[in-house]
């Protein structure tokens, strides 16, 4: 089933995070999304026209993170420029959770 697809898990502790090699694999499904260093975090940017267009996509990211129950790290600056860096905070690494955000964010934000 492709990540857009599927719906997050309410994650309260308890799971194993993914290792560096399943993120890393899992990322094929998320082009553009990149495994940070503490490979821990999956992050992507993205550079708008105005502060305008970069403030209507952070919103739109956060309605998706708010019906997904699952919230990534929003960073706005040099007013036209969004980074969005998602990790799953209860596991301390990554999980499913995070790839299926950075799916939606990608197919309904854009």
């Amino acid at each position: 089933m492709k990540l857009t697809e599927q719906k997050c898990v309410a994650c309260e502790g308890g799971v194993i995070p993914f290792s560096a090699k399943e993120a890393t694999i899992l990322l094929e499904q998320i082009p553009g999304w990149v495994l940070l260093d503490d490979k821990k975090t999956i992050s992507k940017e993205y550079t708008w026209k105005d502060f305008k267009e970069a403030l209507a996509f952070v919103n739109k990211v956060g309605d998706i993170a708010e019906s997904e129950g699952h919230h990534p790290d929003i960073h706005l600056t040099n007013f036209k420029e969004v980074r969005i860096d998602l990790s799953t905070h209860a596991i301390d690494g990554l999980s499913q959770n995070d790839y299926i955000v950075a799916a939606k964010i990608d197919d309904r934000a854009l």
